[in-house]
């Protein structure tokens, strides 16, 4: 999958594409169904499947102050969005530019003049240019006279009925429910990041861990969760198991969140590599203990718990 930051100058085999459009945060089950019609009438049409996105988040532009609410870095979106065979992904950064271009002039300098596109496929809450003010039977009209076509998909339910939506994952995650929050992604959710140097206190107690840098991402439930982490290297990732604290460390009189994974039965050295983190089971919530012996032992308990959890969990 090719990847641009910018919608202008682009080479020839990047335009004409069928594009998929949204913020796609989380690229949840509603989300790949949108992609997935914009790839098929690219293979019906004979022209690249393209996805449009947007960096930062829209609602981190225009509310900076809101605690961290992402549920997919970028680099976790492209990895996400790869997985769909889309060939294009567009970035386009989101800033005061894009956020005052009305929907007329969204559709003709980035959609017609710079992608030059195909078919442009949304969401069934699809809204765009300043202030939300453009529809989706506004961009139909607007693609009609600049020569492509568009097409509305219908929002995508779960078994239960409910509407899969980034709102919902959010709310399952915020409730302990990772499991939950897979069947609607349809993928584990992930947390991605840098592996920083901690106080290694870990090492000492026979289970080290490794530090990664939570970002702007969702903060879910604190506590121990079974995982699987894989290092982000450019290659097909090798997912091993592991056992996570996502918390404020009581028991050590910790103040800052952290979230310290450790890889069982892995020794080599994670520091300054980019790990990747499926959050597949909730073990138990954040709690603190009598003294560094108990919280050892309640550890060991934890990895064990972890194994169990991973035993049985789909890859």
């Amino acid at each position: 999958m090719r990847i641009f930051r910018h919608h202008t100058d682009l080479p020839a085999e990047a335009r004409g594409a069928a594009v998929a459009v949204g913020n796609f945060d989380g690229v949840h089950r509603g989300h790949k169904a949108v992609i997935a019609e914009a790839g098929r009438i690219a293979r019906a049409e004979g022209v690249p499947h393209g996805v449009l996105t947007f960096e930062p988040h829209p609602r981190r532009f225009f509310r900076p102050d809101d605690p961290p609410f992402r549920l997919s870095t970028l680099r976790t979106k492209t990895h996400w969005i790869a997985a769909t065979g889309a060939d294009l992904l567009f970035v386009l950064p989101f800033d005061g530019t894009l956020a005052k271009k009305d929907p007329a002039a969204f559709v003709g300098s980035v959609l017609t003049e710079g992608l030059g596109v195909r078919h442009v496929v949304i969401g069934h809450n699809f809204r765009f240019g300043q202030g939300r003010s453009g529809t989706a039977e506004a961009l139909i009209a607007l693609g009609e006279q600049a020569g492509f076509s568009v097409t509305q998909m219908d929002a995508v339910r779960a078994a239960n009925g409910d509407e899969i939506s980034s709102t919902r994952v959010r709310e399952l995650l915020a409730a302990g429910d990772p499991a939950g929050a897979a069947r609607l992604l349809g993928q584990w959710w992930e947390v991605e990041g840098r592996v920083q140097h901690g106080d290694k206190r870990g090492r000492t107690i026979g289970f080290p861990t490794a530090n990664v840098e939570m970002g702007e991402q969702l903060v879910p439930a604190l506590g121990v969760y079974a995982v699987r982490a894989a290092i982000d290297d450019g290659g097909v990732p090798v997912w091993r198991d592991a056992v996570a604290n996502l918390g404020r460390r009581p028991t050590v009189d910790g103040l800052k969140l952290s979230f310290e994974v450790h890889l069982m039965d892995f020794a080599s050295d994670l520091y300054g590599k980019h790990l990747r983190v499926q959050m597949i089971g909730f073990v138990r919530p954040e709690k603190k203990f009598d003294g560094l012996d108990a919280l050892k032992a309640q550890i060991a308990a934890d990895a064990e718990t972890a194994r169990q959890m991973l035993a049985v969990a789909p890859a």
